[in-house]
């Protein structure tokens, strides 16, 4: 096994071996609240498959519609449409894509069950 997959946590969360609030998976992609929330319903979007880069995907647009699908869902759960995106890959080795709706810390951000549920009802 690579050394970086043995060692990510985001593999680990993929694996079931740390749980996580997910929100969207597929055969490709998983999507679960960020622990350190940047504002309330801030998601972290990635691949299944242990990649360093986003840009290293194979299929850039599946992965990019999958973001997509989620951004929408944010701007429905929370009536706002400003859906701030960074991608990010320094912190952790694994490729993601950070999404987050443009709220300010409301002291609701930590409540993890709530925001899941909130986003889960309106992803199509």
């Amino acid at each position: 096994m690579n050394e970086f997959k043995e060692n990510c946590i985001f593999c680990k969360i993929i694996d079931k071996e740390i749980s996580a609030y997910v929100i969207y998976e597929d055969e490709s992609y998983i999507a679960f609240l960020d622990i350190f929330p940047r504002a309330p319903g801030h998601v972290q979007v990635i691949p299944k498959e242990h990649m360093r880069w986003v840009w290293d995907s194979n299929d850039i647009e599946g992965y990019f519609r999958i973001v997509q699908k989620i951004a929408q869902a944010l701007q429905r759960a929370y009536g706002i449409d400003l859906i701030r995106s960074q991608i990010y890959g320094e912190e952790i080795s694994h490729a993601h894509v950070w999404l987050w709706p443009d709220l300010p810390h409301d002291g609701t951000e930590k409540d993890f069950a709530h925001h899941a549920q909130r986003i889960q009802q309106v992803l199509e």
